[in-house]
């Protein structure tokens, strides 16, 4: 890892309190290194179709929290309302991607547009020198630039859902928890006395009020279909393609027999293909395309590169070469990989650093 060349000054600070434990931290550490530090707590969209439930990162219960650890802290706490920008950016595309046969990750669109994004452009206009979160990740200002690397404790690691990130974002972001472990911000936080030091994480989608399928119904237009095994032979009937995803096992119920793994989604003739072969080989795949990529330096690759490819979040990354092809960017991995899903990202590392990403694409057929 490069020296970070950061020096520590005295900023005006604005810092995302959720009410959890990992941004009370945040708060708290930047407040000790004698920064000017204001909590902001952000209002994002909630489904008021069901039963008016609130947003888990941002329910009532979450605003008392964080006015109680801005109150322990000594800072200010403000609420901002990015309820229309998150409908309109993070959740209209969440559904849309369903819609359309890919699963999607929400939360790398909302730390890009939202939750970081949108917090920056309020930070500048109101003059601040940074924005910053309980992330876990690893910020570092060198010479060449600013990079992220993977968070000290990698099983909280959150480098995978900021690849869309710039260098204009990175250059007011602070992410004060990269070095520490998830176990020793829970110690911190006692030590602090924050209110929040043995509150529980929430690792759900966080505008889903109830289970996933019962939210695509309700927002979604689909049709049922023929269920067929890898010869055309039908043998059930699914409820929507919306309802799966590739390498699903739960869900897909035909008479009592199976298990059964979703192969593809056939859009075309809305027929769901399945196998009864847990590592069936058509369920692994060793290339794909990106319609997009996202390089945190800026200067995206000229020539191949070689790096780490993270299929998912908690991936373990493994070997694969990127290049450029056609509109797009063709992935080879060196070894094939099961359930390579359309709509996830495909996030490249060097080590530990991360480097970029890139949305898989439903049609990989030409690679």
């Amino acid at each position: 890892m490069p020296k970070n060349k950061s020096i520590i000054k005295k900023q005006k600070i604005l810092v995302a309190v959720s009410g959890g434990v990992d941004s009370a931290v945040a708060a708290q550490l930047l407040k000790n290194q004698g920064h000017e530090v204001i909590g902001v707590f952000m209002q994002f969209w909630k489904d008021d179709g069901f039963n008016s439930a609130d947003n888990n990162c941002c329910s009532l219960e979450s605003w008392s929290d964080a006015q109680a650890v801005c109150q322990q802290v000594g800072i200010p706490l403000y609420a901002l309302n990015f309820a229309q920008e998150f409908k309109r950016r993070v959740v209209n595309n969440f559904l849309t991607a369903y819609q359309s046969g890919l699963t999607p990750n929400p939360c790398v669109l909302c730390n890009k547009q939202v939750k970081l994004g949108r917090l920056i452009k309020y930070a500048q206009k109101i003059g601040f020198d940074a924005v910053a979160s309980g992330h876990y990740v690893k910020r570092l200002s060198t010479d060449q630039g600013y990079q992220l690397w993977r968070a000290a404790d990698h099983s909280k690691d959150q480098s995978y859902f900021l690849y869309q990130l710039d260098q204009h974002d990175l250059a007011m972001l602070n992410f004060p928890l990269g070095d520490f472990q998830k176990s020793t911000i829970r110690h911190l936080a006692a030590e602090f006395k924050l209110p929040v030091a043995n509150k529980a994480e929430s690792q759900e989608i966080c505008f889903v009020p109830d289970n996933l399928a019962d939210f695509l119904a309700r927002r979604l237009k689909f049709k049922s279909g023929p269920i067929c095994d890898q010869t055309g032979r039908q043998i059930g009937q699914h409820r929507g393609l919306p309802f799966y995803t590739i390498g699903q096992r739960r869900g897909v119920e035909i008479g009592g027999t199976g298990p059964y793994y979703v192969v593809r989604l056939d859009l075309i003739n809305n027929t769901l293909v399945v196998t009864d072969q847990a590592n069936d080989p058509q369920l692994f795949v060793d290339k794909f395309f990106l319609p997009r990529l996202f390089w945190l330096s800026g200067n995206r690759p000229r020539r191949p590169i070689d790096c780490q490819v993270a299929i998912r979040y908690h991936h373990q990354a493994v070997s694969g070469r990127l290049t450029r092809h056609n509109r797009g960017w063709l992935v080879e991995l060196a070894s094939s990989q099961r359930a390579v899903t359309p709509g996830q990202s495909a996030v490249f590392y060097d080590g530990d650093q991360l480097l970029g990403g890139g949305v898989i694409a439903l049609d990989n057929t030409f690679c």
